[in-house]
């Protein structure tokens, strides 16, 4: 086996073609994935991780590659990313104004997807279908668009009452997954959710918060040659040493023949890679 490529292990980027196409970044390197499916790979942690914002050293990463110290203090790891409801910047305690200006004062969709059933959830726009491709989904629907991300907190709460706001990734990667009417359950939730979605568009305006009742279902398909009928969980901090023949790629996953794994859960992760 030939070792390929060495660095700091960053989100795979991907991009639709008539399967999903994944790129494994290490540092500055840049490798075709989806051309190792089929193959024995091995990917070796080399014992260091370096913050993702400060360069530190850090012993373990926080909110997918931070430091400790980065983690307490960046507006991209407070609480309101994960709960946008919970927005704060109105009380004036937003860790970083100027930040939460550019990204949180944008446009975001709310959608259904398909990854292990219907889940509800949001993005921003720049992270069409990138949000869609990283949660493992085979279809998507976006069916609001709003003016900030607190807005679409509250909205994925009005929906979250009916619909799944999380996936379940052990059954999306078995791909025990079977196609829904997203349209159908779209129209279903606007229907059991109405006096709440008019109380939202009478705070905030008609304009703030818009239907879209012409978007279309996009479908995606994964490299995916076998789905495992267990799934077991490799991880660095217990092995450094991850190896396997590659028999698909979904969301984040490598499905590997001796294993999953979680490749964003180990970014700034320093990693050798062999193929």
């Amino acid at each position: 086996m030939q070792v390929i490529a060495q660095g700091a292990l960053q989100k795979m980027p991907a991009e639709i073609d008539s399967e999903v196409k994944y790129r494994l970044k290490l540092g500055d390197q840049s490798i075709d994935l989806n051309s190792y499916v089929g193959q024995s790979i091995q990917l070796v942690y080399q014992g260091q991780i370096h913050c993702t914002h400060c360069g530190r050293k850090t012993n373990k990463s926080f909110a997918q590659g931070h430091c400790y110290p980065c983690f307490k203090k960046l507006p991209q790891c407070d609480l309101c990313i994960m709960s946008p409801e919970k927005c704060h910047f109105d009380q004036g305690t937003c860790r970083d104004p100027a930040w939460g200006e550019q990204f949180c004062f944008q446009s975001h969709y709310v959608y259904l997807a398909n990854s292990s059933g219907i889940k509800v959830g949001i993005t921003r726009g720049t992270q069409v279908p990138t949000r869609w491709i990283d949660q493992g989904a085979i279809q998507a629907l976006p069916i609001l668009r709003v003016d900030t991300r607190f807005q679409s907190g509250l909205v994925e709460r009005v929906f979250g009452e009916h619909v799944a706001d999380k996936t379940n990734w052990r059954a999306m990667l078995k791909g025990q997954v079977d196609p829904l009417d997203l349209i159908a359950e779209r129209d279903r939730l606007f229907e059991l959710c109405r006096s709440e979605l008019s109380e939202l568009e009478n705070r905030f305006g008609l304009q703030a918060i818009q239907r879209l009742p012409d978007a279309e279902v996009l479908e995606l398909n994964y490299p995916v040659l076998n789905y495992p009928a267990k799934v077991t969980s490799l991880n660095f901090d217990k092995n450094p040493v991850v190896e396997g023949v590659l028999q698909g790629i979904k969301g984040q996953y490598l499905i590997l023949d001796t294993g999953v794994i979680n490749l964003r859960k180990f970014t700034a992760y320093e990693v050798q890679f062999s193929g």
